[in-house]
């Protein structure tokens, strides 16, 4: 079955701005898009990682690269503060190469950040 190119969106929250947590939590939200999504590391072509401006300890990608993407493209930004958005969020988009189709794919949205889109969360 032939591959094409689709996105993966994620989410997840750290209960403070720790280096440990923010490395922690991003292994545990990029290892359930791998699981979910049936994932190879050569399927992976480059992910952005955002993070709200309260957390300022830790790169996101830097716990990517310690799950072997030393050669995948990694970008990390901060997203726009808007009042009362989720405080202490990680957010991802992965653009994978997959041989599914769009309505097989899987999003992952763990911790408090399941309040972000309850219409696609999952048990």
């Amino acid at each position: 079955m032939e591959k094409r190119l689709c996105g993966l969106r994620g989410a997840t929250t750290v209960d403070a701005d720790s280096p440990d947590l923010i490395a922690d939590a991003t292994r545990e939200l990029l290892s359930e898009l791998i699981r979910l999504n049936g994932l190879e590391p050569d399927d992976v072509i480059s992910a952005i990682f955002t993070v709200t401006p309260d957390l300022t300890s830790e790169f996101p990608a830097r716990a990517a690269r310690g799950i072997g993407w030393d050669d995948t493209s990694l970008l990390c930004t901060v997203e726009i503060p808007v009042p009362g958005a989720l405080s202490r969020c990680i957010r991802v988009l992965i653009h994978a190469n997959s041989a599914r189709e769009r309505t097989a794919l899987r999003h992952a949205y763990l911790r408090a950040a399941r309040s972000l889109r309850p219409d696609i969360v999952t048990d």
